[in-house]
């Protein structure tokens, strides 16, 4: 007997034993085609395009190239890499900071030549409507009246010289109470003409009141409203609000992330290159260091200054430290002017910015362009 055959039961005497049938691979399960919708669309050609469109400004910063083989080097692709994310902080960084300063200082110049100046003239035109009421009483008539007359006017003539005062109809209340006001001064002198306890002199001297204190309609209701308005407008010049902090947070942010990159960069090229500083490198971080402290230095200095000037014009100032108020509020908005201006520098520094970024990399992008990988 064969003993290979023993153990298998069912099988002849020198019968051979069939060898194992070999196991088959499960065979793959057959591809149906996505069946398209009523419309004729494709299910998930949607989604699929909004996520390439999603991943492409990514993939511009974190594929700087194609992934060298295994044991290959990585230095053109880690060359590329921080390259792309020094330009794109640089560009980001050098917006924030434009919109953040051109925010805070848009109105530190118009507040300094025509708001706060016109709300200072509006007081003005009260405080001598005031002392022109007072001398309107006297029995005798006197130059005092008319100088505060004369003042009153001059006075709504500067206020009227700021383009936004108290809205679209700003200028027609200004120019219905210069109108009021002669009104005003005729009616007084007429009254005074009249002899002393004569009827007419009294019914004169009513009806000028009248037209000066009125109540909604009169002349020092129609000053008052204009001059809230004016604070208004200067209390909105001069607010640091939540979209501000916002803007200057995210400045600081790109700034803090644009150095943290900056040093990485020149770690990267000393270890690779053993070269101990990159020049261009270094002149891109002190030349950052310095634009954001400049601005933000500039920033402080008008953002105190609005403050001051607001603070002063919320306590109207009497009559004769109107003058000083004004000088107090030129001085503290001085040099808002060229400070405004220095806006322009912002662009110029973040296109040096980039250029110093651009130069400090490129020479060694540029020796592994055509080198093997």
């Amino acid at each position: 007997m064969n003993p290979g055959n023993a153990g298998t039961p069912g099988a002849g005497a020198g019968s051979p034993v069939p060898p194992p049938a070999p196991s088959s691979p499960a065979s793959p399960r057959p591809a149906y085609p996505r069946q398209p919708r009523p419309d004729g669309r494709t299910p998930g050609r949607r989604a699929h395009r909004l996520a390439r469109l999603v991943s492409r400004p990514v993939s511009w910063v974190t594929e700087a190239g194609p992934r060298p083989p295994d044991g290959g080097s990585t230095t053109a692709r880690d060359l590329a890499l921080r390259h792309r994310l020094l330009l794109a902080l640089s560009a980001l960084l050098t917006l924030s900071l434009f919109v953040s300063y051109q925010g805070v200082h848009d109105d530190a110049d118009p507040l300094r030549t025509s708001t706060a100046p016109a709300v200072l003239s509006l007081d003005t035109a009260l405080y001598a409507l005031h002392q022109a009421q007072r001398d309107a009483a006297r029995p005798v008539p006197t130059s005092d009246f008319q100088k505060q007359i004369s003042v009153a006017v001059q006075s709504l003539a500067a206020a009227a010289a700021d383009d936004d005062l108290g809205g679209p109809g700003g200028r027609q209340a200004l120019q219905t109470v210069a109108g009021l006001i002669t009104v005003y001064a005729d009616k007084v002198h007429q009254s005074q003409l009249q002899p002393d306890g004569d009827v007419l002199r009294e019914a004169y001297r009513s009806y000028a009141t009248g037209v000066l204190t009125e109540k909604g309609s009169g002349i020092q209701d129609r000053l008052k409203a204009l001059q809230r308005k004016q604070r208004a407008a200067v209390h909105r010049q001069t607010s640091f609000g939540p979209l501000m902090w916002l803007a200057w947070s995210v400045t600081l942010l790109l700034a803090l992330a644009l150095t943290a990159a900056l040093l990485e960069t020149q770690r990267f090229l000393r270890r690779r290159f053993r070269r101990r500083y990159n020049r261009q490198l270094i002149a891109a971080g002190l030349l950052l260091l310095a634009g954001v402290a400049v601005t933000v230095l500039f920033t402080v200095w008008t953002q105190r200054g609005m403050a001051d000037t607001r603070t002063l014009l919320d306590r109207p100032p009497r009559g004769p430290f109107i003058p000083d108020a004004g000088r107090d509020t030129a001085s503290y908005l001085a040099g808002t002017g060229f400070r405004a201006a220095a806006a322009v520098w912002i662009l110029i520094g973040g296109a040096l910015l980039m250029a110093l970024a651009e130069t400090g990399l490129r020479r060694h992008i540029n020796d592994y362009r055509f080198r093997p990988r």
